[in-house]
């Protein structure tokens, strides 16, 4: 476990990486290694910070769901396929996202690419 920086520059990015993977997956055996990887690698105050960080985050999306808090039209664009495919719209929580129609779904479709690609080369 070196602290190496990733394509993020993060330093210790692939670690932390694979803390927020671990905790999501609940894989005790796992997290422990990270765990210990942090400590050694950034320290006890880094594992409590990213803990926090990961706790967070599932917080917001958590409230965000519940309380039904609308896709932005843009990433609705986006994410409509997938959002399709996945069955996402049947969930009461998704009344509020604006529906994409097939000429949205067609810019989502062509612009996607585009981001990943965008998204990447920043990345990397």
């Amino acid at each position: 476990m070196e602290g190496s920086d990733v394509h993020s520059g993060i330093p210790c990015g692939e670690l932390l990486s694979e803390l927020v993977e671990s905790t999501l997956a609940n894989d005790q055996n796992q997290l422990t290694r990270i765990r210990s990887g942090i400590v050694d690698e950034m320290g006890t105050d880094a594992l409590v910070d990213s803990a926090a960080i990961i706790g967070n985050f599932q917080r917001m999306v958590r409230i965000a769901d519940g309380t039904g808090i609308p896709l932005d039209k843009p990433v609705a664009m986006l994410s409509a396929e997938l959002r399709d495919e996945l069955g996402f719209d049947r969930f009461g929580s998704a009344e509020l996202t604006p529906r994409v129609g097939f000429f949205g779904k067609l810019f989502g479709r062509v612009l996607g690419p585009i981001m990943v690609k965008r998204l990447a080369k920043n990345r990397g």
